[in-house]
């Protein structure tokens, strides 16, 4: 973008992600545990990539390798640099310098760990850089605990105290720091080359910006956030936190968008979900990533939908599965206990029940019956069914994969079918049913002979 307060000028955004998390008791970076189907990571770079910046830059360390990965798989287009050793988040930010020594315009820090961060909340802080010549967030806390503290009076900040080496009197002040920064991309920068380590942890301290700024005559300023935006990610707890947080947002969100939920803290949602107004979603439905559901349509309950897409009048469920690649047209009709899986469903498709359609195309208006499976995989590779328009698939067939059906035919019950239908046929597939009149009678009585005589022996 062309983001700032004072018109359109590049933005760049600085996300830190070297932290290791050792409380979090796992093998994996922290950055990378999952909220709402998707790495911690993604939700700071998605709510960076709202501001259109011109360039985003993410700061690693451990497991830098799956951590630039991760960024990269969101967007190549972003930068990583390595903080190695990691001497605190001011060292950290010095590591992007290299990558931004043509940046104009402003710069935010963020926090790949402080996932609930609102883009609006950082609108707010581009345009308090009008005023001031470096802008943190801060928040109020409850129980200030061990965050840093900003020092204040009247409307400008006077320093950043962190907990370490507060006074008594500061750590009684309840105006917290939550991390993130904002100011002029190349003060930024140069401010940082000015930080010392100076303090009771012997790191360089990003929060020493703010005496350094205002000792170059540069104003500072706070923009205030609610405590719940700057939850961060250090254990399990505080990610089952976050998550309960992210969840709690994401129905209200899609209430006030016209989003009809039924039972919203049953409803899971990913981080990129995407549903139109009007559309009605049942009890216990859970969004994987990249679902998006067109208005109008209906997903009823305890289905698990994940990198489909659903059009405007269509049905799903209950109990069904959408696997990534399903896309369903306009009014199509997927019903209970059904899995879709990389197929095309054309207007009109009627999958009633009890049916696996895998790697398949289905025509406008087809119909198929319980039980019917696309036999997709041979065991090494996996092959594609076409069927066509206004077909009728009788329950229970199996569609033996490569195979194609033509539009207006019909496949008998019962049927495996193996070779290609051509279109208006009838395919039977079956073995000849033979019937023996009073068979049954005369069985049952020797069965039940056998079974005396075992009894009897007992």
């Amino acid at each position: 973008m062309q983001v700032s307060g004072s018109g359109s000028v590049p933005l760049s955004v600085i996300v830190l992600a070297a932290g290791q998390g050792t409380r979090m008791n796992s093998d994996l970076p922290k950055v990378l545990h999952q909220m709402a189907a998707a790495p911690l990571l993604h939700h700071a770079l998605t709510t960076a990539r709202g501001l259109d910046p011109a360039r985003i830059v993410v700061v690693t360390g451990h497991g830098s390798d799956a951590v630039t990965a991760a960024a990269l798989a969101f967007d190549e287009a972003v930068d990583a640099v390595l903080q190695d050793p990691q001497h605190g988040t001011a060292h950290a930010v010095a590591q992007a310098a290299p990558l931004l020594t043509d940046a104009t315009g402003d710069a935010i820090v963020l926090y790949a760990d402080t996932p609930l961060i609102r883009e609006e909340t950082l609108r707010a802080m581009l345009d308090a850089r009008q005023r001031h010549g470096v802008v943190v967030l801060g928040f109020h806390a409850a129980n200030p605990g061990r965050y840093g503290r900003l020092v204040t009076q009247g409307e400008t900040l006077l320093k950043i105290t962190e907990w370490k080496d507060a006074t008594q009197a500061e750590r009684n002040i309840s105006l917290c720091n939550s991390g993130v920064v904002c100011a002029d991309a190349q003060t930024l920068l140069s401010l940082v080359a000015e930080v010392t380590n100076d303090n009771a942890a012997g790191e360089y301290y990003l929060t020493d910006i703010v005496e350094l700024a205002r000792k170059r005559g540069l104003s500072a300023g706070v923009v205030l956030c609610d405590e719940a935006e700057t939850q961060g990610v250090n254990t399990r707890h505080q990610l089952a936190e976050a998550e309960a947080a992210f969840q709690a947002r994401a129905r209200s969100d899609a209430l006030e968008n016209g989003v009809t939920l039924t039972a919203p803290e049953t409803v899971f949602f990913a981080l990129d979900t995407h549903i139109g107004r009007d559309a009605i979603i049942g009890p216990n439905v859970i969004f994987g990533p990249g679902v998006t559901i067109e208005s109008g349509a209906e997903i009823k309950g305890f289905c698990h939908l994940e990198g489909c897409h659903i059009s405007r009048g269509a049905t799903v469920g209950p109990f069904a599965r959408l696997r990534p690649g399903a896309e369903l047209a306009e009014d199509v009709h997927v019903g209970n206990f059904v899995e879709i899986k990389n197929a095309i469903l054309d207007e009109g498709v009627k999958v009633g029940h009890l049916t696996y359609i895998g790697d398949a195309d289905v025509g406008e208006f087809t119909n198929i019956g319980a039980g019917t499976v696309t036999c997709n995989y041979d065991g090494v590779m996996k092959h594609r069914t076409t069927i066509g328009k206004r077909v009728f698939i009788g329950s229970d067939t199996m569609l033996v994969a490569p195979v194609s059906i033509g539009d207006g035919a019909l496949t008998a019950s019962g049927s495996v079918i193996t070779e290609n239908v051509p279109a208006e046929a009838i395919a039977i597939g079956r073995a000849r049913q033979i019937t023996n009149p009073g068979l049954a009678t005369k069985l049952f009585e020797k069965l039940k002979s056998i079974k005396a005589a075992k009894e009897k022996g007992h």
